[in-house]
């Protein structure tokens, strides 16, 4: 079985990217992406209108990363360290089967530029090599066609596809859940 430990905070960077804790000071940029209805579209989440309903999913992600449940990094720019641009986690970790979930959202203004590919990339290789996970799963709506184009870029096959299998917006919405498994285990043994 896994046993996370995100003590210290595994703080990481690429090429542009600085990944470090979300705090409660990146709570306004928070606010601002989430309530965002074009960045919402395909999230079964309510929009966030205040800044208090930031905070308080920023306490819910500090809480997660306390119990070695689940982490989320702030994505921030090199250059601007202290500015919140978007967030990647992996969260639902089931211990007992060596599998996460990932999800993850970034400014619109960034998108399409490889920024998620890049934070994508090193998210998913801490997850099999630190983490020591068999799998990671992202689950999303088959409509957000940006999504299931970054996930295929990155290795991830459609593995299920739920028909209506939740309510968005005044109507039933699809799942399709796209996984990736380990590089890094031996061939032919199942140990990790």
């Amino acid at each position: 079985m896994l046993s996370p430990n995100f003590t210290p905070f595994p703080q990481m960077q690429t090429d542009r990217l600085l990944l470090r804790p979300l705090t409660l000071a990146d709570a306004p940029r928070v606010q601002q992406l989430r309530s965002n209805e074009e960045v919402m579209k395909y999230i079964n989440r309510p929009l966030t209108r205040t800044l208090e309903e930031a905070e308080g999913w920023i306490s819910v992600i500090i809480e997660a990363l306390e119990k070695n449940d689940g982490i989320t990094w702030c994505i921030c720019l090199k250059d601007t360290p202290a500015e919140h641009i978007g967030s990647i986690g992996l969260w639902r970790i089931e211990k007992e089967n060596y599998r996460a979930e990932i999800g993850y959202m970034l400014d619109p203004s960034l998108q399409g530029k490889g920024i998620m590919y890049e934070a994508l990339q090193k998210v998913v290789d801490y997850g099999f090599k630190e983490l020591k996970l068999h799998s990671i799963e992202a689950q999303l709506d088959p409509r957000n066609s940006a999504s299931s184009a970054l996930l295929k870029k990155a290795g991830f096959v459609q593995e299920a596809y739920f028909k209506e299998n939740y309510y968005l917006h005044g109507q039933f919405a699809d799942t399709a859940v796209y996984s990736l498994l380990t590089p890094y285990r031996e061939a032919g043994k199942g140990e990790m």
